[in-house]
């Protein structure tokens, strides 16, 4: 009998394996290396800028293979952190089994798997991107008995260049959402990158196209949106970075540019990277009941909006950030919270606590009893984008939660804060006047870390160096008032983007 769980799962481990990835060990990963013929292993692993690095073996023997994935291997830490010392840099790289897939790219049949960084103790380095996530994680669960599950929404632009092909049959500009090809060009490239990433251990919701697109002299754009399923937060994150390096990837064997970044162009829609998060007890959202939002929910909320500013310094990291985060967009700028509201900064979506039996309406034929489907309600954080530093992000956020528990007036900062109108609307101004605003450069984000950095060093989340260099990284761009000295520069701001196209 097939677990439900794996009868369908695209992954060759899971198929070959009959189990979990959670449950993988390193005699399962020897044993599909011997009887699928893989002939190399990647170890890959998340440093500073937050891409993909790579460390390839062949594999040469049974000891050899064995050796890898007991004890790991060294690698520079001063080459992978502007931070670690050069005379003191070797860390350790150690596999962690759950995470590997058979590469979807390579000619020669290897297997990658996602690593943690040690240091020469033997202990988890205070500083790697991952290891913040899982101390973040961990005080969650200690003050609230209760874990985070987690997902991304990864929107990108495929740039490509202007054919007559390209021509036929156009998108209305700013108007390509849930398109379809012939009006879309891009269906088959965005179908490969989600069969891959699939494979490779992403949960995937699903893949539509997203409301940028456009063409100018030089080429076309047309943006894209790839959604994941909750899951624990750290694999939240790991499969977001996949995920990104997939999709680049795929961008690559396409001979197009993929673009995450928060601004492609004057006037058109930028690239967001919403999250959304729910608390889970004993395996059950705790987020919604039958009459709405829980205190547990509204706890969570009041904690991300009370560090809603210092979050943008992980979650906003370059100039251009912040000429997405301008107001009269579906970008936030006010710090506020409300239901199926695309004004504010932290949205409730529609959720499934309706008790209307709607799938039966739609299907009178069908006598089943209807899946229990309560569980799905999330709050969704709007203001990262493409630009992020997803484990530290993600960490943040964490903490920001956990913030909301151990403040004691959550609840009060909850009811202040919601607003239930759209707060661009000329006749709303008063809500709009009343909230504060997120910072509008980098070097406001700095400030704000700087002034809340107590909050994400607690217990030893973010260790004071990191945060050190967040804040001196974010100031060196040195753009304060950006948005005002570029305006009606189209030629500058052109420039700008192009410099950070290829954001993290």
């Amino acid at each position: 009998m097939h677990d439900g769980h794996i009868q369908l799962n695209p992954n060759r481990l899971v198929q070959f394996l009959q189990k979990q990835p959670s449950e993988f060990t390193k005699l399962d990963i020897i044993n599909f290396i011997v009887e699928n013929g893989i002939k190399m292993l990647n170890f890959r692993y998340i440093a500073e800028d937050g891409r993909l690095k790579k460390l390839s073996f062949v594999i040469n023997s049974m000891k050899h293979l064995n050796d890898l994935l007991s004890i790991g291997e060294r690698v520079d830490g001063s080459s992978l952190f502007s931070y670690v010392d050069a005379g003191s840099s070797d860390l350790y790289v150690i596999p962690k089994y759950k995470t590997a897939f058979v590469d979807p790219f390579s000619e020669i049949p290897a297997i990658n798997i996602l690593c943690s960084f040690y240091n020469n103790e033997g202990k988890p380095l205070a500083s790697a991107p991952e290891n913040i996530l899982r101390k973040a994680h961990a005080e969650f669960k200690k003050v609230t008995g209760c874990s985070i599950k987690a997902l991304g929404e990864l929107e990108y632009y495929v740039i490509s260049e202007l054919t007559e092909k390209s021509r036929l049959y156009p998108a209305p500009d700013q108007k390509g959402y849930h398109e379809a090809p012939p009006f879309t060009k891009w269906d088959n490239f965005r179908r490969d990158a989600l069969l891959y990433i699939a494979q490779s251990g992403g949960i995937v919701k699903y893949g539509h196209s997203e409301v940028g697109n456009f063409m100018t002299e030089n080429g076309c754009f047309e943006q894209n949106e790839i959604e994941f399923l909750p899951v624990d937060i750290e694999d939240a994150a790991d499969q977001i970075v996949i995920g990104k390096w997939i999709l680049r990837m795929v961008g690559f064997k396409y001979g197009v540019n993929i673009s995450f970044a928060p601004k492609i162009t004057e006037g058109k829609a930028g690239n967001g990277l919403h999250i959304h998060i729910y608390v889970d007890k004993n395996g059950k959202n705790v987020m919604a009941d039958h009459k709405g939002l829980t205190t547990t929910a509204r706890k969570v909320i009041a904690g991300m909006l009370d560090l809603a500013a210092p979050l943008t310094a992980f979650g906003n990291t370059i100039p251009t950030s912040y000429l997405r985060l301008v107001p009269h967009q579906e970008a936030p700028t006010n710090i506020c919270w409300g239901d199926r509201n695309r004004s504010v900064l932290i949205r409730v979506p529609l959720g499934w606590i309706t008790r209307a039996d709607m799938i039966h309406d739609a299907n009178p034929q069908d006598k089943n009893e209807p899946s229990d489907i309560s569980g799905r309600q999330t709050v969704e954080l709007r203001s990262p984008d493409g630009s992020a530093d997803v484990h530290s992000l993600l960490a943040g956020i964490a903490v920001a939660a956990r913030h909301g528990f151990e403040m004691d007036n959550a609840l009060d900062i909850a009811d202040e804060l919601y607003v239930g109108v759209n707060i661009f609307h000329k006749e709303h101004k008063h809500e709009m006047e009343r909230l504060k605003t997120l910072p509008t450069s980098c070097w406001e984000s700095a400030d704000s870390l700087m002034e809340k950095r107590c909050f994400f060093e607690k217990n030893g989340v973010f260790p004071a160096g990191t945060i050190d260099n967040i804040i001196r990284k974010l100031k060196s761009y040195y753009d304060i008032d950006l948005s005002e000295r570029l305006y009606r520069k189209a030629d500058e701001v052109g420039q700008l983007v192009e410099k950070y196209l290829h954001c993290m």
